[in-house]
């Protein structure tokens, strides 16, 4: 799926690109399975601002995926592929026998008319989900549950895949796209293939207003604001800061807020970062 580029008409255009969108065959979504979506704009229940630099954007709807892919032993057929604004891959509208329709993530390779199927003794097609213990060695999947039965959790985005790597007692071992390697119970289901619209990460946003577009607003630099504002703030001239960065209140930035690492280290064998991680 190639990316379209702008003539240079414009600043906003000169580098700006977009996907061409080739595999998706119909515009408009399935009804029956959309949900309204509203937006908080940042804000909680009190009104007030907890995530800063969101609001605006473009109405959406929200397709309902099925992620669990618990349907099994009833074969379905690809009868749409769609775009989906609430993420970077596109979706498939499956029709299964019984007349049931459901939305998954589009795998890469997977057309117009295919059949899927899931649950154990599912044939390694691109597209079918079942167990990881039966997945041979070496075989990219995506969707992964991390639980059994909760739906697929991770590996969803544009083009992400993960490798089975190894088998072992109660665990199968998977080489995710960060490059970590993590072990995940046998019994968790996974699709086969690498999720589709490859050229996803080619996109040149191009201009401020295709992020306004995503909701997305402005972000201004501490060190640009008053003192009463910021900490960074103030200073005569162009001050760098003279401090290391922290928030509005005062809170160190880039410190990690992670908890329960005891719980689930044991099941990394190789971090992203540090090579094998703390247990």
């Amino acid at each position: 799926m190639p990316t379209k580029k702008f003539k240079p008409m414009t600043p906003g255009t000169r580098f700006r690109s977009v996907t061409r969108h080739e595999d998706i065959t119909r515009s408009e979504p399935e009804k029956s399975l959309l949900e309204p979506l509203k937006k908080s704009g940042g804000r909680n229940h009190h009104g007030h601002i907890t995530s800063r630099r969101r609001g605006g954007g473009a109405r959406r709807q929200y397709r309902r995926i099925d992620f669990r892919r618990n349907k099994f032993g009833v074969p379905g057929k690809v009868a749409e592929i769609e775009y989906d604004p609430n993420r970077s891959a596109n979706i498939a509208l499956i029709q299964y026998a019984d007349g049931e329709r459901r939305y998954i993530l589009h795998p890469r390779g997977l057309g117009q008319g295919d059949s899927v199927v899931s649950g154990p003794g599912s044939d390694i097609r691109v597209g079918n989900a079942l167990p990881l213990a039966e997945i041979p060695l070496g075989t990219v999947v995506h969707n992964v549950e991390l639980k059994m039965g909760k739906g697929g959790q991770i590996v969803r985005s544009a083009g992400s895949g993960a490798q089975v790597v190894a088998k072992e007692g109660d665990f199968v071992t998977l080489r995710l796209p960060s490059t970590e390697v993590r072990m995940v119970r046998r019994e968790c289901l996974a699709t086969v293939g690498q999720v589709g619209n490859v050229d996803h990460e080619l996109q040149v946003i191009g201009k401020a207003g295709a992020n306004r577009w995503r909701g997305r607003r402005p972000k201004v630099r501490g060190v640009a604001m008053n003192p009463v504002d910021h900490p960074l703030g103030g200073g005569e001239g162009k001050s760098s800061g003279g401090r290391p960065p922290t928030s509005p209140w005062g809170k160190p930035e880039g410190v990690k807020t992670r908890k329960r690492k005891k719980q689930t280290n044991k099941y990394i064998v190789r971090g992203r970062k540090r090579g094998k991680a703390t247990q």
